[in-house]
């Protein structure tokens, strides 16, 4: 993770991996005819060290694990060994690959068995900020994921230093389960609950920064003067976060990895599974400032630390700070400008689907038993979707990037659009251009566990 340990790319290998969840294959398992060999990913039981407190887990040694980095038409090839007693799977969130190297169990593969193997490989043509994360059962809501940067082959931003940012919420081995899936009590004391930006209502006793608790935070540091790129990856369960940086606006330049017009902002909303690059520029004399993060609709809070170098030492702020800046200005959507729209065609799309998104069914449907949505290659799609529930509703589609209907005609092209609640309504039009079964399906696990899902299904 930048500023913590070096990313893992082709071309330089975490110092010792094997120990860290991914390591370097050859000579293993049936390896393709040609190009780099294998990177290996371990998921396995671990123990991560939250303020003092051991929390046995499942990871990939590391939580979040490796940061795997590459460049625009690369290949990638990931040996997965599942050292689980469970199945498990990796999904390449934000990527569009063949729908066999999606990672969904039993949709496009069977699981991974406990003691078996599964080589992932594709290449990866889009550049911009992605994940990888288990697909199975509630394994995200461990520390089951890591940050994937598939940088372009050459680079329009001017910056200095780079992090990566993953948010998180954590219950897993510091908190019985019961507990830690009962409701958030609160905010049936808010006078109009209609005006409550809640994503999800359970209970987590730690909000996490690239898997550090405020107590013991990530750092990240810059000189005076410097730019900074920061990517904003929300990987929470549960938890839609506002983010934002003490004394330093925020200049968006990509959403879910795909770039827009700048634009500059105090504060970021993200849903879960969305993700957000924005520039920094250090224009304070030095110091060490508070990276705060708070879940939206709830108490709590997580913070990284903003640290100046080549200048005077300071102290931290204290733990429980709160900048001001996460009152400020939000970007909507369709603020948001797509600087590389999806190439549509003129007049209208072929085939729109009105959904209703409600508690957590859609249109009245839970998945297993809910009709798929049927397209066929290369078709123009519209889902048009208005949420009647309490929650907003992160909707993640698979396989594909789809523009963000608004009234610009060049809203954003994004992977996973946040739906608001009590009537808030989002179109969304994406080219059935990677034949297969994809999962369109809300980003909260929990959601999704419950049926929260449609198949986008490929006919003839």
């Amino acid at each position: 993770m930048s500023g913590q340990r070096p990313p893992l790319t082709r071309r330089s290998f975490l110092a010792g991996s094997a120990a860290a969840g991914l390591a370097l294959m050859t000579g293993c398992g049936t390896p393709a005819a040609s190009g780099p060999p294998a990177l290996q990913l371990r998921p396995g039981p671990m123990t991560l060290d939250v303020a003092g407190t051991g929390a046995r887990t499942w990871g990939y040694g590391t939580v979040p694990g490796p940061e795997i980095r590459l460049r625009a038409g690369e290949l990638l090839r990931v040996r997965v060994t599942n050292g689980l007693p469970d199945d498990t799977t990796v999904h390449w969130h934000g990527l569009a690959p063949p729908n066999a190297m999606d990672g969904v169990p039993n949709v496009t593969q069977r699981p991974i068995a406990p003691g078996s193997e599964f080589t992932y490989e594709f290449r990866t043509p889009v550049p911009g900020s992605f994940m990888y994360h288990a697909h199975v059962g509630m394994q995200l809501d461990r520390g089951l994921y890591g940050p994937l940067v598939v940088e372009p082959r050459d680079e329009p931003l001017a910056y200095d230093r780079e992090h990566t940012l993953m948010l998180d919420d954590w219950a897993d081995g510091v908190e019985q389960h019961s507990r830690h899936t009962g409701e958030e009590p609160g905010t049936s004391a808010i006078s109009d609950a209609r005006e409550v930006v809640s994503f999800g209502g359970r209970r987590y006793p730690f909000l996490l920064v690239n898997g550090r608790p405020p107590e013991d935070p990530t750092v990240v540091e810059g000189r005076p003067g410097d730019r900074l790129r920061l990517r904003v990856m929300n990987v929470a369960a549960d938890t839609g976060f506002r983010f934002a940086v003490a004394g330093h606006p925020l200049t968006i330049t990509h959403t879910d990895g795909m770039p827009v017009e700048p634009v500059t902002v105090d504060a970021l909303r993200l849903g879960m599974g969305e993700r957000y690059d924005v520039l920094v520029d250090l224009r304070q004399r030095g110091g060490t400032w508070q990276i705060g993060m708070e879940p939206e609709g709830r108490s709590g809070a997580g913070r990284a630390l903003l640290r100046y170098t080549g200048s005077p030492a300071s102290t931290a702020p204290p733990a429980a700070h709160r900048p001001s800046e996460l009152d400020g200005r939000l970007a909507r959507y369709d603020e948001l400008l797509s600087t590389e729209p999806l190439a549509l065609p003129s007049g209208s799309p072929d085939r729109v689907f009105d959904l209703t998104l409600e508690g957590t069914e859609i249109s009245g449907q839970s998945y297993p038993d809910a009709d798929p949505l049927p397209v066929v290659e290369g078709e123009w799609v519209r889902l048009r979707m208005r949420n009647t529930g309490a929650k907003w509703h992160p909707m993640h589609l698979h396989g594909h990037h789809f523009q963000v209907r608004t009234p610009s005609g060049r809203g954003p092209v994004k992977d996973t659009v946040a739906v608001p609640a009590h009537g808030g309504e989002v179109g969304i039009d994406f080219l059935a251009t990677n034949p297969g079964r994809w999962l369109f399906h809300c980003h909260n696990h929990h959601h999704m566990a419950d049926g929260m899902v449609r198949l986008v299904e490929y006919r003839s």
